[in-house]
Formats: structure tokens, C-alpha cells, sequence
């Protein structure tokens, strides 16, 4: 039985599971600063490869976005995500949990994501510092083909 088979088995889900990552994803990282969670980093490393930056030309599956208050315009942020994204890739906004320097306020990524077309779907804890939130495109939002 494979890890992950094991872990799924036994209830725990390891990081890389709980973002939907697999392996041959392309992954963009945007915010990365020292203050990241480097144990969600390097699972998600472990299981895609390496991480993009945003002067890719790649299509992406999945954007990974550290981004704590003070780091400029949220929506600008979220439209900005959009051009290398798959259309049925997916935004992670991670935001420093409640009481944590940089804390985002729920309300404010509830205004922001809907206006630049996504959704929020879901919540992770993504880490001992950082909460994770799980945004798609909205139908329509992009433009689509």
C-alpha cells in the first residue's frame, strides 16, 4: 500500500492531498516571503515539482497566493492570477490565521474573489500560521472558449 493510499486509509490527508495537487501540475507562487509555511511548500514541491513565478508562460493548474494585509490591492492581486490560469485550475489565497501579523479579514477576500470572477468553494488549515482558501473561476468569468 502506497503512503498516501496509507494516510487516506488511516483518515489524514497529507498537504499536498488537501490542495488537490498531483504530480506534472504546473504550480504558480506568488508572495513568497520568509514568513511562508515551508512545510506546505516543500509538500507541495515534493508532489508537483518545482514551484512557477508569475513570469511564467505557462498554463497553470493551481496559484498558490501568500497574501497578508498590507500587500497592496487584493482584487488587482486575484484578476492578476487569472490570465495563466487553466480553466479548471484553481486559486489558493493563503492568509495569515486570526491573531497572526497580516491577518486578512474573512469579509474582505468575500468582497474581492467574487469581483475578480472566482468563488470561494472551501477552507484549509494550512499550516501552524496559515489559513488556506480554495477560489474557481466563476462560469463565465474568464471569458471562456
Amino acid at each position: 500500500m502506497s503512503a498516501t493510499a496509507g494516510q487516506a486509509a488511516d483518515g489524514v490527508r497529507s498537504l499536498a492531498d488537501r490542495f488537490g495537487i498531483e504530480p506534472g501540475m504546473v504550480v504558480m507562487e506568488i508572495g513568497y516571503d520568509d514568513d511562508v509555511d515551508s512545510d506546505l511548500r516543500d509538500a507541495l514541491i515534493d508532489r508537483c515539482g518545482e514551484l512557477v513565478d508569475e513570469d511564467t508562460d505557462e498554463v497553470v493548474d493551481a496559484v498558490l497566493v501568500w497574501y497578508r494585509d498590507g500587500d497592496g490591492d487584493l482584487f488587482e492581486l486575484l484578476v492578476e492570477t487569472l490570465a495563466p490560469l487553466a480553466d479548471n485550475g484553481v486559486v489558493w489565497l493563503l492568509t495569515p490565521k486570526a491573531g497572526r501579523d497580516g491577518h486578512v479579514e474573512p469579509s474582505e477576500i468575500a468582497e474581492a474573489a467574487p469581483t475578480a470572477g472566482l468563488q470561494q468553494t472551501s477552507t484549509v488549515n494550512a499550516g501552524k500560521d496559515w489559513s488556506g482558501a480554495r477560489l474557481v473561476l466563476r462560469r463565465g468569468a474568464k471569458g471562456r472558449k
